[in-house]
C-alpha cells in the first residue's frame, strides 16, 4: 500500500505550499510516459491529497517525444525523457528551468545520479531524474541453451556476432527501434568510443548492425516484454527494468519461462529518464508540485518496486524490496558501474548521419 500524506506532516504543509499556485490553474496535470513506467497508486495518492487530475498518456521511443516537443504545443505539464534527447531540448529552447523552490523534495536526489544526469543538463536545472538503469539483453534460458550450449551469454557477441545470433533467429530475435542506444552498443563492441561523432565510425557500427540484420525478427522499443515473457522470442536488447519485468511476468505464470537480463562484459549504457516540463505547459504549477511528489521517497521506492527500475532518490533505498536494490542487474555494484557509458546529444549534422545510418540498418540497404 502506497503510505497516506497524512502520515508525513511535514511533507503535507510542504506538498500544500508547493501545490498553492495550481490551485488557480485548472486542476489537472498532463503527464506523458513510457509505458508501464508507474504504479497508479501512486497517481491515485496524488490525485487523492491534491486534488489534481493526472491524464496520463505512454509512448514507446524518444523520437516521438522530442518531435512533439520540438513542434510546440504538445499540451503536456511533465513528460519523462531520456538524457541525449534531454540534451537536444534544453538546446532547443524546448523546456524550462525548475523552480527548485517549489520542489523541496529534491533534497532527496541521488547525487551520484544527479552528477551523471549534470552532463546532459549542466547545472541540474531542467531535469530531475526518475529512473536510471542499463541497456543489455534478454533472454530465454532454455531456447538459448538449447541452440547454443556454451553461448557467451555474458558477451555482446550474443547480437553483434552474426555467426552466434544467426543460431537464435529461429525463436527470435528483437532490437530497440532507437539509434540511440544500438549504435553506441554497437560501436562499444568494435571497441570505439560509444559516444563517437565521427562519420566513419558511425558508419562503421552501421556496418556492424548490417550484418545481423538477416536475423532480427522485429525492432520493438515495447512488445518485447510481453513476448520475452510468454516465450514468443528468445533474445532482445532492452533496458534493464523492462527486461527484468518480462522475467517476473513469465516466474508469475508459471509456464516454465525463465528470463535472464545480462549487462555484457564489455560494458553497457547509463541511461537515465528524467522528469522535465515543456516551455509552454500549460499547467506549470502542477507539474512542480507532481514533480516534487514523485521525488518523495515513498512515492520513489513505490515506483521502482513496481516498475523494478533504479531510481535517482537515495532516501527511497530503505523502502526498496530486497529483491530490487538487493538485485545486481538493478543496482550494481561498482565493478560493473566502472564498464559502463553514458552518451551525449550529437550535433545536427551528426544527428542526420546517425538516423540516415538507422533507416538504412532497419530496410536492409
Amino acid at each position: 500500500m502506497f503510505a497516506p500524506l497524512s502520515r508525513y506532516p511535514l511533507a503535507a504543509a510542504v506538498l500544500a505550499a508547493s501545490i498553492a499556485g495550481a490551485l488557480a490553474e485548472d486542476k489537472v496535470v498532463n503527464v506523458y510516459n513510457w509505458s508501464d513506467y508507474v504504479d497508479e497508486e501512486v497517481l491515485a495518492a496524488f490525485t487523492a491529497e491534491t486534488g489534481i487530475e493526472v491524464v496520463y498518456d505512454v509512448y514507446d521511443n524518444n523520437e516521438i517525444v522530442e518531435t512533439k516537443l520540438l513542434a510546440g504545443g504538445s499540451g503536456y505539464d511533465v513528460v519523462v525523457p531520456s538524457a541525449p534527447n534531454v540534451a537536444r531540448l534544453i538546446q532547443a529552447g524546448a523546456l524550462q528551468k525548475l523552480d527548485k523552490s517549489k520542489i523541496p523534495n529534491l533534497v532527496h536526489a541521488w547525487e551520484a545520479i544527479t552528477a551523471r544526469l549534470s552532463g546532459y543538463d549542466p547545472g541540474n536545472e531542467y531535469a530531475v531524474d526518475y529512473m536510471w538503469g542499463t541497456t543489455g539483453f534478454g533472454y530465454n534460458v532454455a531456447k538459448i541453451a538449447e541452440r547454443m550450449p556454451d553461448a557467451p551469454v555474458d558477451s555482446w557477441a550474443m547480437i553483434f556476432d552474426p555467426e552466434v545470433v544467426s543460431k537464435f533467429a529461429d525463436c527470435g530475435v528483437y532490437l530497440l527501434d532507437t539509434p540511440e542506444e544500438l549504435i553506441p552498443a554497437a560501436l562499444n563492441y568494435l571497441h570505439l568510443n560509444p559516444d563517437s561523432k565521427e562519420t566513419a565510425e558511425i558508419e562503421e557500427a552501421a556496418k556492424l548492425l548490417k550484418t545481423i540484420r538477416p536475423y532480427i525478427e522485429k525492432f520493438d522499443s515495447s512488445e518485447y516484454i510481453n513476448a520475452l515473457a510468454n516465450g514468443d522470442i528468445c533474445l532482445a536488447v532492452g533496458y534493464s527494468g523492462d527486461v527484468l519485468q518480462a522475467a517476473d511476468r513469465a516466474a508469475e505464470a508459471g509456464a516454465g519461462v525463465e528470463i535472464q537480463y545480462v549487462i555484457p562484459t564489455e560494458g553497457a549504457a547509463m541511461w537515465f529518464d528524467s522528469f522535465i516540463i515543456p516551455s509552454d505547459a500549460p499547467h506549470p504549477d502542477a507539474a512542480h508540485a507532481f514533480i516534487d511528489f514523485m521525488m518523495r521517497p515513498e512515492s520513489a521506492a513505490a515506483n521502482s518496486n513496481y516498475v523494478y527500475y533504479a531510481n535517482g532518490n537515495l532516501e527511497s533505498q530503505s523502502l526498496l524490496y530486497e529483491d530490487v536494490i538487493g538485485d545486481p542487474a538493478i543496482y550494481p555494484g561498482q565493478q560493473t558501474i566502472d564498464v559502463l557509458y553514458t552518451t551525449t546529444s550529437h550535433p545536427p549534422r551528426v544527428q542526420r548521419i546517425v538516423t540516415r545510418a538507422w533507416t538504412n540498418v532497419k530496410s536492409g540497404s
